[in-house]
């Protein structure tokens, strides 16, 4: 006799054991477990999730003897909660039922639903719009290592637009194009503890996401590539070496891997060579404050005070320029000419931009189109970019007139139209033809396809909505039959169309001859319910009629996508053409409005600057902006200036507007002055502001020699370096040996064109010995004992600090300010006598303050005494206040 198998208590449900099985391959992610209308998580992942989006935590079953943590989002809002746990670092599988329970059944009655992870969402290859930002590029980035760090390259895609670079790098030279990417997550090998890649890479705020060794190798990275974009060779896109084709092959795996085989519409990758863009390590990107500031806001950056675009593309492509400024001079001044047609013709950009402000995002539409995860909007989109891009181009070819466009503008005009190509006059007819006027997000919801524009459909529709009326009509029938006015069909999932009445007309029905048509159902507190042959015939006829009116629709958006991504290339080309009108369009705006002037730039060692502004400090303040020249390594001129003078007199912001005006330059884009020469710089460095790095265990004063050294080591006789109080983080006599020190090697090492600011006075003695050192300082006033800052650019080095000055505006106590004027006397008194500092009383008693008095006037006294406010009439009172003013002004 054998014996029954009984199932252990500690035994896993088939659903667990399905789960668990799931999960394995969602490794470090959250998996969100579809169960009906709610994705599920469980174990350390409902912990995680709980904490995370501040939600309740419960429990569900038990597995191995305790309790399983669980907590779940509603699948209809799964997108909000989804962004919170993204935005906190975490990936997400998003797991789904892959067929309904009935299907499942018929394999069984226990049988569970077949489940998928058909996507796992990473803070790099997100591509729903209401997780990102419109203006912002959102990208994932992959490193490849060869020749134990030899040879290096790192790719980087947007998934959301499609754009995807590659170029070599090295270790030096990672962070600062890590920096210029900005990657929201990059794909890494695993790298040794003693690895020089760890430190470059593990400082940047991103995901990681470490991969094996073989997921960079080159041959099956060139395969990749291929198979990508179906093509037998790469030749047709330029020659990769074989750390890009490695770096390239990790990045796409990654993408497919993460969207479940389902690759968006990625543009050919494009090689950027390593002198194609100025470079500016992160230190300087944190300095200057270009994209944002340095606590993480966008507004008082570069790019918030520049910004006059008017689409997500223009603001993306903005930010792309600004980060990684070119050093061609021919691409540069390709971005000029486009910026200048507009300039000139202010009318026609007004126009433009109008129409730019109505072009919807084509490129994020196509993208999730390609990932399959578009819907009927993103068609519309489609459509409606195409119509504004044909009417953009034909704006701008007649509003320019005989003038000749620029190159940038004449290939926009081409692209708009795909004047190379068969048009979007046929796409754009289908487009119109196909989509209703209100349209869905999802495509399972339906309704979006046209009436006329697919019969088939149309006679499904029709069934479906004859039926509808059918049902009207047997509930009028229904009422007469019965006698009861309150007589009503109705629908629910589980007893399809029926017939309910009150209960005090239930008996009625159920008696004869009323029980022949009517089948009783239900019987409810509130109703009784009835079912009839005629219902169940049409509610099998009508939800065939939805299923395939459902299935109909959703043939015919397959199609309209494959339509569209079959363009998908010329499209593409669209968008990017409507950024970069865009772009010279908001360019025009700025310079029309806050005076800005187009550079001249060539390869010279010259900058100069006439009338340059800080472009952030012009905007946010009121008054004008004091304007100040810059000229160095013009012909005999000298290319490094020592910049002394006090604090709050505007060194800091002289220098970086320098580095600022240098980075718009070359970025494409006018500058904030009156007249700029620039010679092409290849590196712009600047050490402007104190910092430290707590976390790394560096003080300010080591991380202020860390990027010090940085600047001396790499710094070219075509780079722009800003240092601002180099040394004066240890003592006096180590910071100004290290400050002299570094002055000197600029000189006569590196050779660059730099600005040098200083409090050490000392230093300004060697513009004696080094030829081609310029001291120059910050004007400053005094009147009536107090300091007025000019905020302008002088000849020659500073007299003095002021510190005690600034100290005084700043609130310190009186005792403490003159105890600080004593010792500071002192000091100046010991120094020109020769005496040395150990010799001074620095701990002498502190003197009492002077408490400062009104200057006594006795005249005034007895004036004031002999009113009498109480007997004075108007016109007294009035006489004694311009007596009393007299004597008052003779104090």
């Amino acid at each position: 006799m054998t014996k029954t198998k009984t199932k252990s208590a500690n035994e896993p449900t088939p659903m667990m054991v399905q789960y668990l099985s799931i999960k394995g391959t969602a490794k470090d992610a959250l998996l969100f477990y579809r169960m009906g209308d709610f994705y599920e998580l469980f174990f350390d992942d409902a912990i995680a999730a709980a904490r995370a989006l501040d939600i309740a935590l419960t429990k569900r079953g038990q597995h191995a003897g305790e309790a399983i943590p669980m907590c779940g989002v509603p699948f209809h809002a799964y997108e909000n909660y989804l962004a919170k746990l993204i935005r906190a670092g975490h990936k997400v599988a998003i797991c789904e039922q892959m067929e309904s329970p009935e299907e499942a059944k018929k394999r069984g009655s226990k049988s569970v639903v077949k489940r998928e992870i058909v996507r796992t969402v990473t803070p790099g290859t997100i591509v729903e719009d209401s997780l990102l930002d419109a203006r912002s590029n959102n990208f994932l980035a992959a490193l490849a290592i060869f020749r134990d760090g030899a040879e290096a390259a790192i790719a980087w895609v947007d998934v959301s637009t499609g754009e995807l670079s590659v170029r070599e790098t090295n270790v030096d030279r990672v962070a600062a194009d890590l920096a210029a990417i900005s990657p929201k997550e990059l794909v890494v090998p695993d790298f040794d503890d003693d690895s020089p890649w760890r430190t470059p890479v593990m400082s940047r705020d991103m995901t990681l996401s470490p991969q094996a060794a073989h997921y960079f190798d080159s041959a099956a990275g060139q395969r990749r590539i291929m198979e990508t974009y179906s093509v037998a060779s790469l030749d047709g896109f330029g020659e990769f070496s074989r750390p890009e084709c490695g770096a390239l092959g990790a990045l796409l795996g990654y993408v497919t891997l993460t969207q479940a085989g389902r690759m968006p519409a990625l543009n050919p990758p494009r090689r950027a060579a390593l002198s194609e863009a100025m470079v500016i390590d992160a230190a300087t990107r944190v300095s200057l404050e270009i994209l944002q500031t340095q606590t993480g806001t966008r507004k008082g950056s570069l790019l918030w005070a520049i910004d006059r675009t008017v689409t997500g593309a223009g603001a993306r492509l903005l930010a792309s320029r600004l980060s990684a400024p070119l050093t061609n001079l021919n691409d540069i001044g390709a971005r000029h000419d486009a910026i200048g047609f507009f300039e000139v013709a202010r009318d026609l950009a007004d126009k433009v931009r109008g129409l730019l402000k109505e072009t919807p995002d084509a490129a994020r539409a196509i993208s999730r189109l390609g990932a399959l995860r578009g819907g009927p909007r993103d068609l519309a989109a489609i459509r409606d970019a195409l119509l504004k891009a044909r009417e953009i181009a034909q704006t701008i070819s007649s509003g320019a007139g005989g003038n000749t466009l620029p190159d940038e503008l004449k290939n926009g005009v081409i692209a708009l139209e795909d004047a190379k190509g068969a048009g979007f006059s046929e796409l754009v007819t289908k487009l119109r033809e196909a989509l209703s006027a209100e349209l869905p997000m999802l495509a399972r919801d339906g309704g979006f396809i046209a009436k006329g524009f697919d019969p088939g459909l149309d006679s499904v529709r029709i069934l479906r909505d004859e039926s509808r009326r059918v049902i009207a009509g047997l509930e009028s029938n229904y009422r007469e039959l019965s006698g009861v006015k309150a007589l009503k069909v109705k629908h629910n999932n589980v007893l399809g169309y029926f017939v309910e009445t009150p209960p005090t007309q239930g008996d009625k029905l159920m008696s004869a001859p009323l029980n022949e048509t009517f089948i009783h159902r239900q019987t409810l507190v509130s109703a009784v319910r009835f079912s009839t042959n005629e219902l169940a015939e049409l509610d099998a006829k009508i939800s065939r009629a939805r299923d395939e009116a459902q299935a109909r629709e959703l043939e015919l958006f397959e199609g309209l996508c494959r339509t569209i991504l079959e363009r998908r290339t010329a499209i593409s080309a669209v968008a990017a053409a409507i950024a970069e009108i865009d772009v010279a369009t908001s360019g025009a705006m700025l310079a029309l409005e806050h005076q800005y002037v187009r550079p001249i730039i060539d390869d010279s060692v010259s900058f100069e600057i006439k009338g340059g502004r800080h472009p952030v400090v012009e905007r946010s303040i009121s008054d004008g902006f004091i304007a100040n020249d810059c000229v160095l390594g013009d012909k005999d001129d000298a290319y490094l200036w020592l910049v002394t003078g006090p604090n709050m007199a505007g060194k800091s912001t002289f220098l970086r507007q320098n580095a600022l005006i240098a980075i718009l330059a070359q970025a494409g884009l006018y500058v904030p002055a009156t007249r700029a020469h620039i010679g092409i710089i290849d590196r712009v460095f600047s050490r402007v502001g104190a910092s430290d790095d707590l976390a790394g265990g560096r003080s300010t004063f080591m991380v202020e020699m860390v990027e010090t050294a940085a600047i001396l080591n790499q710094a070219t006789a075509h780079s722009l370096v800003v240092l601002d109080e180099i040394g004066r983080g240890t003592s006096t006599f180590d910071g100004m040996s290290i400050a002299w020190a570094a002055v000197e090697h600029l000189h006569d090492t590196n050779r660059c064109r730099g600005l040098f600011a200083t409090h050490y006075h000392e230093l300004t003695a060697l513009a004696e010995k080094l030829r081609r050192l310029n001291n120059v300082s910050m004007k400053v006033r005094e009147w009536k004992g107090d300091v007025v800052f000019l905020h302008e650019v002088g000849a020659g080095p500073a007299d003095r600090s002021y510190g005690v000055a600034v100290a005084r505006l700043a609130g310190l106590p009186p005792g403490a300010v003159k105890r600080a004027e004593v010792i500071l006397k002192m000091l100046e008194d010991r120094r020109q006598g020769g005496g040395s500092m150990t010799e001074l009383p620095l701990f002498a008693a502190v003197p009492e303050p002077e408490i400062e008095t009104p200057h006594q006037n006795n005249q005034l006294t007895d004036a004031l005494n002999a009113l009498d406010p109480d007997s004075m009439s108007p016109r007294d009172a009035l006489e004694s206040i311009y007596r009393l003013k007299s004597l008052l002004d003779e104090v």
